[in-house]
């Protein structure tokens, strides 16, 4: 299956702002288990980690899928183009 650069590049823009948004609401997840309150039991703090960690776990996925078409990018004729937008 051959893939066009500008669509390789496409992709690899989109898992790259997937891994920042599940980033930045894992942060937002694990702040909310660190600081003190009264209200949160025990129950609510693991479900929160447990958030955090599946978030986080999601973010490095997708990092890892951009940089995997990143280096497909790179390997094609007319990507270098692409990669010189930045």
């Amino acid at each position: 299956m051959k893939h066009s650069a500008k669509h390789v590049y496409e992709k690899m823009v989109d898992f790259k702002r997937f891994g920042t948004i599940l980033l930045a609401v894992g942060a937002f997840f694990y702040l909310g288990a660190i600081i003190p309150s009264a209200a949160n039991s025990m129950t609510d703090l693991y479900m929160m980690m447990a958030a955090s960690t599946g978030f986080l776990a999601g973010s490095i996925f997708f990092f890892t899928v951009s940089k995997q078409y990143r280096t497909k990018l790179t390997e094609m004729d007319e990507g270098e183009e692409y990669l010189m937008k930045k």
